[in-house]
């Protein structure tokens, strides 16, 4: 049997079995928090749907083997006593298993099938093979007997609650073929075999990694699975989803969100530009006549309800400056148009007649969905919009001025400069920022971390102002990285989401930003705390700020993404 190829194992609990363009995964996920006690065939087309359950079968009984399940970036096994079956991706919609040993059951995970859900199953003799038809996505899932004896064949055609699926004999090698189609294509016929489908899923995944992240060293002993978890989360163009796209995740985090994507493009820029460049446009390619972006863009969904903040302008300048290719002028063009909508969006449709600063309408606008700065109203200005619109606008007229738009670029840099003179008249006390009621005026500040954001300004801030928002961050800090909120506040929760738990994004926009103003032991100390909690703990949603504990999704990109950035920082400083 085909032994496991080097790259870095992991746990298919805490990140899904995939491989780059496919949109399924193999993992016990199969819903928010929810793990299956088998592996599943788990598609994110038209939503997050366990469609097939995955069960080595033991030789002499055909019951459920007790195996182990193994894993690395192009093998996944199901190991057992008595034998083993292996399973690879041939393509982003085909996987191929061969077992020895052990049987194999591949069965629909939902036994009801109403004339609007569940999963019909019949065999097609046009192609030969047995098929599962998905009302949930929208997809057929065919299996093809490769080699070996089919051991059964229940509920075919079957309708009503009924078990359906097939099974392979444990006798001698067997091999399966699996492909999620839309309605048909010409009988499977393996083009390969199965140990040159592993190792051509082996040579994938090791380009990927060497051209995101040539720097490793085992000094970032975590960056191989940190791509992996990129690569694997990565869906090839379909349904509203343009242009090649890394998803937040394969579990139930499976979408792209507006502003989690710059954290995947600023990590793939130097190896990997025209992907990064994607990641960058996604969301941009869905915006409304309004310039708003959307908040978040899936297979079959684009939401409109809430937006995302814009650090969009901060993104595009770092963006730029780590492709290995500047932007030509036409994509210089292109990135100057949409920032321009979006920003014009926040200084009209969230600005009040007569206001300086623009407003949020939610702690979801923000990104920051339940942060205490919201606590007291919900429709608020706060200093870290003003702070990335601040940003955006000096890109804006840093991109103007290569255009050739002088005039355009002189109108950026004054709003850029009233904005800023605006936010530290209104909203800094002399000691720290606060937020302000867009309907009466009334200020407040919390223990959150959001109130010091504007860091992000660099060495844009006045001197007196990025110290004390320095020393105010330092308070933040626990052995593992930056809590959102103080640990000392009242409203601290270590699983509260944006009212404890440690962010890679504000992670990266903290330590980017104090680099920027001077505070390098700072920004040096978050970036190692962070990175050794990666290191030990994963790359999940976020984490508990006082035991590092993964939090929520435990597979998530901009995580990942953000190590990456931060191991990349570390191992150039080092090595200059």
């Amino acid at each position: 049997m085909t032994a496991a190829p080097a790259g870095p194992a992991f746990s298919v609990r805490d990140i899904p079995f995939s491989t780059c363009g496919s949109w399924f995964d193999l993992s016990p996920v199969v819903a928010e928090k929810t793990y299956a006690d088998d592996l599943h065939l788990v598609s994110h087309q038209n939503g997050m749907h366990g469609v097939l359950r995955l069960v080595p079968l033991d030789a002499a009984t055909g019951d459920r083997a007790e195996t182990r399940v193994e894993a690395t970036p192009g093998l996944l096994s199901w190991a057992g006593e008595s034998g083993r079956v292996d399973l690879a991706y041939e393509s982003p919609d085909t996987v191929r298993l061969r077992g020895s040993g052990l049987g194999f059951g591949i069965f629909a995970a939902a036994r009801a099938l109403t004339p609007f859900s569940g999963t019909y199953f019949f065999h097609d003799p046009a192609a030969g093979a047995h098929v599962f038809t998905s009302y949930e996505t929208g997809r057929r899932y065919r299996v093809t007997v490769v080699s070996g004896t089919l051991a059964e064949a229940v509920g075919d055609q079957a309708l009503g609650s009924a078990d359906r699926g097939v099974a392979v004999t444990a006798d001698g090698t067997w091999e399966l073929a699996v492909e999620e189609l839309d309605t048909a294509r010409p009988p499977f016929a393996p083009r390969w075999s199965f140990d040159e489908v592993v190792e051509s899923a082996r040579r994938a995944f090791a380009g990927f990694v060497d051209a995101v992240a040539p720097w490793r060293s085992p000094a970032t002993p975590a960056a191989e699975l940190a791509a992996y978890v990129v690569w694997s989360a990565t869906v090839r163009p379909a349904g509203l989803v343009t242009r090649p796209a890394v998803l937040m995740s394969k579990h139930w985090m499976d979408k792209v969100w507006s502003w989690d994507h710059c954290f995947n493009a600023l990590a793939l820029a130097p190896g990997s530009a025209e992907l990064a460049m994607d990641q960058f446009h996604v969301p941009f390619d869905h915006q409304d006549a309004a310039g708003a972006l959307p908040d978040s863009v899936t297979h079959s969904e684009v939401l409109y309800n809430f937006v995302k903040p814009p650090i969009h302008g901060w993104a595009f300048g770092h963006l730029r400056r780590r492709l290995p290719t500047p932007p030509d002028r036409g994509q210089l063009a292109e990135a100057y148009d949409r920032l321009t909508r979006w920003t014009e969006f926040w200084l009209t449709a969230r600005r009040a007649p007569g206001a300086g600063l623009p407003h949020y309408q939610h702690g979801n606008d923000s990104g920051w969905d339940n942060a205490t700065t919201f606590d007291p109203e919900r429709v608020v200005v706060t200093a870290d919009l003003a702070a990335f619109l601040i940003l955006q606008m000096r890109e804006l007229a840093n991109l103007a001025t290569e255009l050739g738009r002088t005039a355009e670029a002189d109108r950026w840099a004054s709003s850029a400069t009233e904005t800023q003179t605006a936010l530290l008249d209104q909203l800094w006390t002399g000691d720290r920022f606060v937020a302000r009621s867009a309907a009466t005026g009334d200020t407040w500040s919390s223990a959150s971390l959001l109130d010091l954001m504007p860091v992000v300004l660099g060495e844009h801030l006045p001197g007196e102002v990025s110290s004390a928002l320095a020393d105010h961050i330092k308070a933040h800090l626990t052995p593992y990285g930056l809590a959102t909120e103080l640990t000392t506040s009242p409203h601290y929760l270590a699983d509260g989401y944006w009212r404890g738990p440690i962010w890679a994004p504000a992670t990266v926009l903290v330590e980017d930003g104090l680099r920027r103003a001077g505070h390098h032991r700072l920004a040096d100390d978050i970036s190692a705390r962070f990175r050794a909690l990666c290191e030990t703990h994963g790359f999940a949603e976020n984490f508990d700020a006082l035991t590092g504990t993964g939090l929520r999704d435990r597979a998530y990109t901009w995580t990942a993404s953000s190590y990456l950035l931060l191991a990349e920082a570390h191992a150039h400083r080092e090595g200059s």
